[in-house]
């Protein structure tokens, strides 16, 4: 079997029992079960919700995304090996972590196959919640232009490129296009302040202003947790990006919880240790692509320029990379997460085959 039929690639066309329109994003898509389907699992599988609540089965792809566009590779390789996988097995380990230690609950309710969630719906909180430990990436693009204040934040001076920063930084973003908000353009994936968001804590989806210190609250607890994991191993947590929702509980209660991804290489900047203290920065994340396609291509500011995106998005669509490239990054996902759940990822050889065979035979939702 070649390496590109072991990539899931495409994961809207599944034959997966649904009453509702299909979203796909740029890795997962998710299928909402009917009414009908939802009830019965919530009575067969014992799941902790109340019985109206509506679920959906979220399928997560190999495919990779840098620089808002998809990259495929030579040799009908539409993905990454074993990056789907890789993904969710961090994110399972993270969130096991966080209810043990009773920070808060995840959207999961069920995991039946490696590339598979079974999820409740949540109302999602409008912020991508940015944590930075190190200035790098874009704080440190705004910095070297002289800039000293991020996200209504003041940032000190004398800071040099990859330092610590003397605390940890909540550096929020809007998710989606947010319309309305004084002070907030209507774009997608804007720095935020705390205050626009104090001032307009319902557009932003906060059922109250309280909620705003818990999810600062959760988003610092989740990363001093996963940054104090990764220390075990030697690798340095830099800077991550949680999302957070509201879901109805069996009691019928309303409780912020995690959602999404955590701690990922998509979602997070993971350096290796050892190579950091002696001055090298070796990226543990999708940050190496990243870096990886800016050295491939000789005008790398068509990667970097927005407005330059009908250029980017030609430059993917008709590029296919080196397999090298692709299987690089293959190793760097399937590392970091054998490192993390401390045992062999476990990747499906047809893994279209082998998810669609589990929800026939054990949830009933493939006719």
């Amino acid at each position: 079997m070649s390496l590109a039929d072991k990539v899931l690639a495409v994961n809207n066309d599944l034959p997966i029992r649904t009453d509702k329109p299909i979203h796909s994003g740029k890795v997962r898509s998710v299928y909402w079960l009917s009414e009908k389907d939802s009830r019965r699992l919530i009575e067969e599988k014992g799941y902790p919700v109340s019985p109206d609540t509506p679920l959906a089965v979220m399928v997560i792809s190999d495919r990779i995304s840098a620089f808002d566009c998809i990259w495929t590779g030579e040799g009908g390789m539409h993905g990454v090996p074993g990056k789907g996988a890789a993904l969710n097995a961090i994110s399972n380990h993270w969130f096991k972590l966080f209810k043990e230690q009773g920070l808060a609950d995840s959207h999961i309710l069920d995991i039946p196959h490696p590339l598979v969630w079974i999820v409740q719906k949540a109302r999602p909180v409008m912020i991508e919640a940015i944590a930075r430990q190190y200035i790098t990436g874009s704080m440190w693009r705004s910095y070297e232009k002289g800039e000293r204040e991020f996200c209504g934040i003041e940032i000190a001076d004398g800071l040099q490129k990859d330092q610590k920063l003397p605390e940890l930084l909540i550096t929020p973003s809007s998710k989606g296009i947010l319309k309305g908000i004084p002070g907030v353009p209507e774009a997608d994936d804007v720095n935020v302040t705390r205050k626009n968001i104090e001032d307009n804590f319902e557009a932003f989806g906060f059922r109250n202003a309280g909620d705003i210190d818990l999810y600062e609250k959760l988003l610092k607890e989740g990363f001093d947790l996963i940054s104090a994991e990764l220390e075990k191993l030697d690798q340095v947590f830099v800077d991550t990006k949680f999302e957070f929702g509201y879901v109805t509980d069996a009691n019928g209660e309303e409780k912020l919880i995690y959602m999404d991804e955590v701690g990922t290489p998509d979602s997070s900047r993971i350096w290796d240790g050892e190579q950091y203290r002696a001055g090298k920065v070796v990226e543990k994340s999708k940050e190496g692509f990243r870096q990886a396609l800016l050295n491939y291509f000789p005008d790398a500011d068509i990667l970097l320029n927005k407005d330059r995106m009908d250029e980017r998005s030609a430059l993917a669509r008709d590029n296919e990379l080196p397999e090298s490239m692709l299987m690089d990054l293959s190793n760097t996902y399937i590392g970091i997460a054998e490192k993390i759940i401390g045992t062999k990822l476990e990747i499906s050889d047809n893994p279209k085959e082998e998810l669609l065979e589990v929800l026939r035979k054990d949830y009933g939702l493939v006719d």
